[in-house]
Formats: C-alpha cells, structure tokens, sequence
C-alpha cells in the first residue's frame, strides 16, 4: 500500500509557522510592556528607553501594581522578567524579512541547544542498552505476563505519565519511554497511536490538570499574586476525571483496533508505516527466563529513571544533571557488558543520530517565538486580547479566556513563559471583572493543556517523528477527545466562579 500524507514533513510545517510569524511581524502593530526582573537583591526596571535600578521592596511592587510577593523573588520561584501591567507602549514597526527568518530556527536551536543535548544522550543511552538484549527479554517476558491483560497496562501507564506531569511537569524527558513502549504495545496488537497516546496523551494531560506543577501552577499562582494552593482541591478533581475520560478513550479506540486492524487510523490515513523501534521484537514462542546480568541492567534502567524522576522532585535537577545521569548509566551499561570502547562510542553515536531529526523539530519550534519576540508583537497579541475581554461578564469572561490561552499557546508553549508573561495582566484584568484569581490559572492550565496535543510548536511533532507516525493521523484521532475535553473545563471554569 503505498504512504499518501495530506501534510508536510514536521520541519515543513513548522518552517511554515515561522514564515506565518513573520508576515505577522509586518500586520500586527509592534508593542511591549515593560519588564521587572530580580538580581542581585535588587529590581530592574526594564523599558524602551533602557534599565534602572530600584529597590528590592514590597513598595515597589505595590507601585507598579504587580501582585507578586516579594519573598516568590528573592527564594528564585519567579526568575524571569514579568510584565508591569498597563505599561504597554507602542514601537516602530520591527518586520521580520527573510534574512531574519531564516536565521529563527537556528537562533530556535540556540535557545533549546540544553533540551536537544538531552535527546541525543538519551538517544545513545537507548542504543548501548538496546545492544545488551535485555531490552527484547525484558519486553518478551512482560508482553507474556500481560497477555490478555493488556488493557491494564494502558490505564496504569496513562494514569502513571499524567501524574508525572500533574505533579512535577513531566514533559521532555517522556521522549526515553517511546522505545520501550512502542514495541510492547505493537506486542499486543495496537498500532503505533497508541504509545503516542500513553505517552504523550498522559504528561499533556499532566499540564492541562495540574496540581502541584512547579513550572504551570506555581509558577503561574505565583506571577497572578494568588496562592498555588487556591483551588487545589478542584484541580485534583479536574486530574481525576480528564484522565479517567483519556484512559477510557484510549483503551477505546485501542481494544478496537486489536479487534479489526483495519480500523486503525494510521493504517487508514499512513498507509503501512513502520516505527524505527518495531524492529525491537517480542514475539517469541517460548520465554526463557531472565538471568542475573540481564536482571542486573533492567535493574539498572529502571533505576536511571527513577533517579531522574527524584532528581527533579526533591533536588531541582533539570536538563543538564538528567543528561549527565543518562551518559553515566550507559557507561555503566557498557562496563557491565564488558562493551570494547570503540564499540560504545560508535553505539552511542548511532543512537544519538536516530533521533537527530527530533532534535532539529525541538529546535526548529522554537523558532516561531523567536520571531515574535524579535518582531516585538508577543505583547501587541497579549494587549489586544486583553482588551476585548475586559468588559465581559465573569462567565463569558473566563470561557474566552480559555479560548484566548489556547490561541496564546501557539505561539508560546513554554508553561512558564506563558505564566510571567500573561499573568501579571491577567491577574489584574481579573480584579476589574471580579473573577477568582485561581480561576485565571486554571483558564491557563486548560488552555495551554488542550492546545498543546495539537500545536506544532510543543512536543507532539517530536513524538510522531519517534514512531513515523503524520500528525495529521494525531489530529484525526485526537480531535474527539479535545471536544469533550474543552466542555469539561468550560463547566468546570463557570462552576468555579459560583464556589
């Protein structure tokens, strides 16, 4: 059957957001809010006209009206620059030509050179190990245990990836799983959708419900000058039931397609695709059991996660310490195979080269948002949606607003700089309208939640690109989901109004 996609290659699309972004530069009048960062004990007031120095106090953020308390400063919880609410000022016009936009996704790849270092160690660890075998033992004897149970591995893994991201913001480091999952969910029976929808459905669920979320809900609670802990018990609620609503349909769709493979929407719209990860078989007709070494490196890799999993609860840890944790452990896995050192490098190398292409999508997306903050209409898009809310009653209010973060989220999906950039204003407007500032956050975690299983500009093109998997199967195929998911936020959004 011969592969017919209706959409580009990810990097196509997204090249074509960059050049949407910057025809916008041109279209959209230029403006800027002015800027409060903290240093060295001390505030920084930025504007058009330059930086000056003021003092470290609560006075001075009572001054610009900034809701922030001065202690989320001064412990690092806000670091990056947040908007002084109605301090927008126009600025000339800054069009983006083509010089500009071809540098964006290489100036994108600059900005996330941490997050594309950290698939490329991953993607050598993955190799190292995968030459030890245990990978395809391990797998083969869990596909065996599980057979006729497989089910049960879908809801415990979903539920597991969204209170990853729910809890601690799982998101990138989720990518190390699809190698695992891919050939164990093709062992039951499913198609190459469902990993993506365990995987990346889970942690995307995790934003869209978060409760204890450093960088969505604290940050965000923080920068609105509310308490995270306002509206907490909703949101554990709202993690319950979304989840419980993903995980039925998931199984839905994927006890279906075990039933009739022709049911399969990659099959329907992607014709006869293969992961890169199917060639991992588990399909074997007797099971031998583990022996000790293999034992010992399942041990070890199941380890390796938890320590990150811990690193980045308890200790801060974060791109740089999980790429450095994934490098010693397949040093380890090497020294336990007794691996020659010619043989580690080339297969470190070789894995990190299969996942260059993702590397680049990473990079690449971040372009999008380099060109609207070079072109200096990121603010303009803000202000002007600010403004047409900001005479709407509390319910109207609040449901558009989530429709206005979906829009935002676009452009910007990074959590938290969507939180220091939005909130200060939106808390504010908030006050005028009399809605709950924790409503305003959670009119952010629902937005930037539903928007990110779509947007090309967040980790969904990374994590089709892992299984060789269109989005436009993803959208087909997600699409019914995000419908019932938007009703469920927008009655959860008014019900909060009125508690």
């Amino acid at each position: 059957m011969s592969v017919k996609r209706a959409l580009p290659s990810p990097i196509t699309i997204l090249m074509i957001v960059i050049v949407i972004a910057s025809l916008a530069t041109w279209l959209i009048p230029a403006g800027q809010y002015n800027r409060l960062s903290y240093q060295d004990n001390h505030f920084v007031y930025t504007t058009s006209s330059g930086d000056s120095v003021l003092p470290a106090t609560k006075q001075t953020l009572d001054s610009l009206r900034i809701r922030i308390s001065l202690e989320k400063f001064q412990s690092g919880a806000i670091r990056k620059p947040v908007s002084v609410p109605g301090t927008y000022h126009s600025l000339p016009k800054n069009g983006q030509g083509f010089i500009r936009t071809l540098q964006a996704p290489l100036k994108g790849i600059y900005d996330t050179i941490d997050i594309i270092l950290f698939v490329l160690v991953i993607g050598g660890f993955m190799n190292v190990f995968h030459e030890s075998g245990a990978m395809v033992r391990g797998l083969t004897s869990l596909s065996h245990n599980m057979k006729g149970r497989e089910s049960w591995l879908i809801i415990i893994l979903t539920f597991l990836f969204s209170f990853a991201g729910a809890s601690y913001g799982m998101a990138e480091e989720a990518l190390v799983f699809y190698p695992v999952m891919v050939p164990l969910f093709l062992a039951a029976g499913y198609d190459l959708l469902v990993p993506v929808a365990v995987i990346f459905a889970g942690t995307q669920l995790g934003t869209l419900s978060s409760f204890t979320n450093p960088f969505s809900t604290i940050i965000a609670s923080n920068a609105a000058g509310v308490n995270w802990s306002d509206g907490l018990y909703g949101r554990i609620l709202m993690f319950l039931v979304s989840t419980g609503l993903t995980i039925w349909y998931i199984v839905r769709y994927a006890n279906k397609v075990k039933k009739d493979p022709s049911a399969s929407i990659v099959l329907r719209i992607d014709g006869e695709v293969r992961s890169p990860y199917e060639s991992i078989s588990t399909q074997e007709t007797e099971v031998p059991p583990l022996g000790i070494r293999t034992q010992l490196l399942l041990l070890l890799f199941l380890f390796t996660f938890l320590v990150m999993i811990g690193g980045v609860v308890w200790f801060e840890w974060w791109l740089l310490e999980m790429s450095a944790l994934f490098l010693g452990s397949s040093i380890l896995v090497a020294l336990l195979l007794r691996m020659k050192e010619k043989t580690y490098i080339t297969q470190f190398i070789k894995g990190a080269e299969g996942l260059l292409s993702v590397a680049f999508i990473i990079g690449v997306a971040r372009g999008v948002t380099v060109i609207l903050n070079e072109g200096q209409i990121s603010d303009s898009i803000l202000f002007y949606s600010s403004k047409l809310v900001g005479g709407m009653p509390p319910a109207l209010f609040i449901v558009i607003l989530l429709l206005l973060y979906m829009v935002f989220t676009l452009f910007i999906s990074s959590s938290s700089g969507m939180a220091v950039l939005t909130m200060p204003i939106m808390g504010a407007l908030a006050i005028m309208v009399n809605v709950p500032g924790r409503e305003i956050v959670n009119s952010y975690l629902f937005g930037m939640g539903i928007m990110g299983f779509m947007t090309p500009t967040g980790l969904i093109l990374p994590s089709l690109a892992l299984v060789n998997v269109s989005l436009k199967a993803w959208w087909r195929f997600i699409f019914p989901l995000l419908l019932i998911l938007l009703a469920l936020c927008s009655i959860f959004l008014v019900t909060g109004l009125y508690l």
